[in-house]
């Protein structure tokens, strides 16, 4: 265990992890990134209840206020002077690939070469913490960055130049079309298997296997990116590109062309382009962290013990039967979210039939992205604060080898930097937050959609509902932290 904590919640490697080692699953993890509250002065009840006020205020006010599209405009404009094509220059692109190379290059061999000890090796502490969690919250403030550090995106690209120059006519390599029917099912089903490493495998103290799933994941990426292109695998197939790639569409900053500029909060949402395997890929992203706050409560605990006695009685061990469990509780709650996501859209339709309920499903999928980015928010931002700060004495030691390359290896990890308290309102702001933004962007969208102000306001009664459902969820899930 990692501070009291589970390392093995996300990480770069996971998905190639599972195909190299299919069944073999070693003991699953149980600690969480949610924070221990204590001595609330309001009983928490009341937050949710004012929660699912300010959500109605915010619908009202919409609706009366808000009667023009204002997020779908595109108001992109560069940054001022030189500043907008130098952040965007391709030196700095380079630079930026090169580290990111380096790094994971680092973070495979400490977990190869380095002590087996979770708590004294980098590799565990940086891809779950510093590169799943901090690189989703980076995305959201400062928009793509991963797309510049992206190593295997990078190492596509040299592959890609170095075949070029080899061959005597000059020409890029020939990809094959990507077909259209895969759209991000590929990046969507990476994902959820990817999570299922996090949230049942319990590869999270386990260095060496990190690294051997990390240099795995590198080879079927690069295997894929010459097949269909690095671009298009990129943004389509490659999983932690399509998944920071919708965090930094919420971003006010965004480069096009080699130039860096700015946009409105939100503002690259409305252009998200919808392909196959989109809604899957959202649902996913909610459902994935709903299933980890409700793997910590009373609830669970419940449910899961009939379930480990139906699987135990087939025949597996009890080890295998709680994976069983695992899995299966995961997967329903991801089906939940999409399922739930449908049925609003169904009734938004009977409320305002001039657009197909496919339509309204298809059109405010991009609404959904703000509930993603604040459930990861309210469920791992505490782990970022306490156990992120590990990073500063590994990066002097990243082996584990009494090394001080930096002066930095006996740094030791604040727990003061936040209280239980003062964590409980941030995580109940960043819940609230998130749905009134997946309102606005709903609203905009439906304003759009409709001629009229009325119809759009109608449409979005179903909406309204989903977000007070959503938000309701995130606190309860808050609540249950800890209790099992």
């Amino acid at each position: 265990m990692i501070g009291g904590h589970d390392l093995g919640r996300r990480g770069p490697a996971a998905t190639a992890a599972l195909v190299a080692v299919g069944a073999a699953m070693p003991s699953s993890a149980s600690a969480h990134g949610l924070v221990q509250r204590a001595n609330l002065p309001l009983p928490e009840w009341l937050f949710g209840w004012a929660a699912v006020v300010v959500l109605v205020l915010s619908f009202v006010t919409l609706a009366v206020l808000w009667q023009q599209p204002r997020l779908e405009r595109d108001r992109w404009r560069p940054l001022p002077g030189f500043l907008g094509r130098a952040l965007g220059s391709r030196p700095l692109e380079l630079a930026a690939g090169a580290l990111g190379v380096a790094l994971l290059a680092l973070v495979i061999v400490a977990g190869l070469a380095g002590t087996q000890n979770a708590l004294s090796n980098l590799a565990p502490t940086f891809i779950m913490i510093v590169f799943w969690v901090g690189m989703a919250f980076v995305s959201a403030l400062f928009g793509d960055v991963f797309r510049a550090v992206n190593p295997w995106r990078a190492l596509g690209r040299a592959t890609g130049w170095a075949l070029q120059s080899r061959r005597r006519d000059g020409d890029a390599p020939r990809h094959r079309a990507y077909p259209e029917r895969l759209g991000r099912w590929p990046a969507a089903i990476a994902l959820l298997v990817f999570t299922w490493i996090e949230l049942v495998s319990g590869w999270s103290e386990q260095p060496r296997t990190l690294a051997i799933a990390a240099a795995t994941y590198t080879v079927l990426t690069l295997a894929a990116q010459a097949v269909y292109g690095v671009e298009t695998w990129s943004t389509r197939g490659e999983a932690f590109s399509v998944y920071f790639g919708l965090f930094a569409r919420i971003a006010p900053v965004e480069t096009r062309d080699r130039v860096v500029g700015v946009r409105p909060v939100l503002g690259g949402l409305p252009r998200l382009d919808f392909l196959p395997g989109t809604i899957t890929f959202v649902a996913v992203m909610i459902g994935t962290v709903t299933f980890d706050g409700l793997s910590q409560g009373r609830v669970w605990s419940q449910i899961r013990g009939p379930l480990d006695d139906a699987f135990a009685a087939i025949g597996p061990s009890a080890a295998t039967a709680q994976k069983l469990s695992a899995t299966l509780g995961m997967i329903v709650c991801v089906a939940l979210v999409a399922g739930f996501y449908a049925l609003g859209s169904r009734y938004a339709h009977r409320f305002a039939p001039a657009l197909s309920a496919e339509r309204l499903r298809r059109g405010f999928v991009h609404s959904l992205v703000p509930i993603a980015l604040v459930y990861v928010a309210a469920h791992y931002l505490t782990f970022l604060l306490f156990e992120g700060q590990g990073i500063t004495y590994l990066l002097s030691d990243p082996l584990g080898r009494g090394w001080d390359l930096f002066g930095t290896a006996s740094s030791a990890v604040d727990y003061g930097l936040i209280s239980q308290n003062q964590a409980w309102y941030a995580q109940v702001a960043c819940v609230v937050a998130g749905h009134v933004a997946a309102l606005m962007l709903a609203h905009d969208r439906a304003l759009t959609l409709y001629a009229q102000g009325r119809a759009a306001a109608r449409s979005q009664y179903a909406m309204l509902v989903i977000m007070i459902g959503f938000t309701t969820l995130a606190l309860w899930l808050l609540a249950q932290a800890g209790t099992a």
